[in-house]
Parts: structure tokens; sequence; C-alpha cells
């Protein structure tokens, strides 16, 4: 799988985190409200195939998002895109110089361009998809609308990314990776989301969920220099985190799932059917358990982007 040349960054990678619960405001309005919810649940899904993707037996499309190997959007980025009343605008920068990047990387930009299509169908006209393909063409482009260069050690400066524009606000994914594929949904339903709040009169107010002391301490400590740190770096840098955490949960959970997994195949070789039923659920709850793990590191995560965010702001 390619990895595109990560920032580096400029402080510790915030990691170990205490596992606290995170409290969220349910917001007034209905749009804010879906998306807080929407934000909290993909990041939750992300997790769920971030987990499908890490363990796959198979090797076939592991690690494809949901909506490119099945073709269908969930129902929380439907819900989005039904509320759109007037045009969005999603400029797509696939930049990739061929000498320069795998064959993987290119395959991957590609179901992207699948997903956006698939955008475009829900939204019933009201999205516009720019694309953009020629580096000659767009690479001036690309950084002006905030986009992250990449492979510059190898040659010409490669982009891919996506920007969405409603009524002058913008949202940016600044540098799409395969080994994030499984976020792709999510995170574009909750950045077109996001866009329509600010650009609504009245809404932007009501927005901002509530994130607790505890949660704002840890950020703080993660990123004693905030003022160094941009948005999108710290984003990064908290979801590298929340990655790793998840890999570190399935490798502990791991050896109980397969404890159970040769308890059920010794049940249903030779066991009674007392021993099949106590070994199904004792492997259920083994899965159980990692699942709810996984949903308990990406709510961690989900708050502690939300407070970095909140300290952006009030240190602007």
């Amino acid at each position: 799988m390619d990895r595109t040349n990560a920032m580096k960054p400029s402080h510790r990678q915030p990691a170990g985190f205490a596992n606290r619960p995170n409290a969220r405001e349910q917001a007034n309005s209905r749009v804010p409200a879906l998306a807080a919810g929407f934000f909290l649940l993909g990041v939750a899904v992300s997790a769920f195939w971030f987990y499908r993707a890490s363990h796959s037996r198979t090797g076939t499309g592991a690690g494809m998002s949901e909506a490119a190997s099945s073709g269908v959007l969930s129902d929380g980025t439907l819900a989005i895109l039904k509320r759109l009343d007037s045009p969005v605008e999603i400029r797509f920068y696939s930049l990739l110089d061929p000498a320069s990047t795998s064959d993987s990387l290119r395959a991957f930009a590609e179901r992207v361009g699948q997903v956006l299509s698939l955008y475009q169908q829900a939204a019933n006209g009201q999205l516009k998809v720019t694309r953009y393909t020629s580096l000659a063409d767009a690479s001036q482009a690309a950084a002006a609308d905030g986009l992250r260069p990449f492979n510059l050690d190898k040659g010409e400066a490669c982009y891919l990314g996506l920007v969405v524009i409603r009524n002058g606000h913008k949202g940016i994914l600044a540098q799409l990776s395969p080994d994030w594929e499984p976020a792709l949904e999510p995170d574009l339903s909750r950045a077109i989301a996001q866009v329509l709040e600010a650009s609504t009169p009245g809404r932007a107010a009501a927005t901002k969920p509530r994130v607790d002391a505890a949660t704002i301490a840890e950020v703080k400590r993660a990123f004693p220099n905030l003022e160094a740190v941009s948005v999108e770096e710290g984003t990064q840098q908290l979801r590298e985190a929340a990655v790793n955490d998840m890999k570190a949960a399935l490798a502990e959970t791991d050896a109980r799932i397969k404890s159970a997994e040769q308890r059920l195949t010794q049940a249903q070789t030779g066991g009674s059917d007392a021993d099949k039923q106590a070994a199904l659920k004792e492997l259920q709850e083994a899965h159980a358990a990692q699942t709810e793990k996984l949903k308990q590191i990406a709510a961690r995560a989900a708050a502690q982007v939300e407070a970095f965010k909140q300290l952006k702001a009030g240190s602007r």
C-alpha cells in the first residue's frame, strides 16, 4: 500500500490518552445535530471498517471504503445530501505523477472519483464536482486551495485532496491517503455538513459541541505549542494516534477471539449442543468487546479533534 509523504509532526504525536467518555451537546438545530451525530457515527463506522480491512483473510478489497465497494452511500450521507437547498461545489484534485506514484495510489484516486459520482447522483442536482487531473494545469490551483503537496523529493509536487465550497465557506481534505480509505465517506460528508452549517445564517453559533474539561486538558498537554500547529496538522496527528490505539486494541483483543474460535471449532467437531452454544456465545462476546473498544477509541478521538479545533479558534 502506498503511503504518501506524511507531514512530520511539529510536536510529539498524541497517544495513550486516558479513556474518558465523550460528552456531546445535543444541538437545537436539526442540521447541526445531524452533522455532529454523523461525525461520531462516521468515526465509529470507520473504526469498524478499519478492523475489517486489517483482518481481511481474503486480501480482496481490503481497506476499500464501503461506498466504493458497495456502490451505496450510508443513510447519514444521504440525509445530509437531502438537506442541500443550494449548490455545493467539490473540487477534486487528483494530480499524480505516474513516474513517482504507485499503481495502488492511482487506483485509490479512481475509487475516490467513484464515490464522488455516487454523491452527485444522490444530491438532486445540488452538488457539482470539478475534477482536476493535469499537474501542469492545476498544481497552482491545488496549492491555493490549501491542499498539501507530496513526493517533492521524487520530482513534481503531487496533490490528492478535496475542497468543499458553499457560499464562500470552504472545507478541505488536504491529503487523501489509502491508509484511511474507510473514513473517506464520513470525512467528506462531515465536510459538506460543516460548510452547510457555516454558510447558513444563525446556525454557525449553534454547531459547536460541548467538550469536557478533561479532554481539553489532554489536548493542551499533547500540543503545548498550540499556535505552531495548524488545524489540519493537529487533526492528522490526532487521527494517527487513534489509528495506533486501534492497532494496539486489536492486538490485545485478538488473542481472546482466536482462543474463542478454537473452542468453537472443537465444540463443532465433537462437543455437545450445549458446548457449541457456550463456545458461540464466548466468540460473540469477544467480538463485541473488540468492537466496543474500537468505538471508544473513535469517540475519544472525535472529542479530541473537536477540542483542538475549539482551542485553535479561541487562540485567534
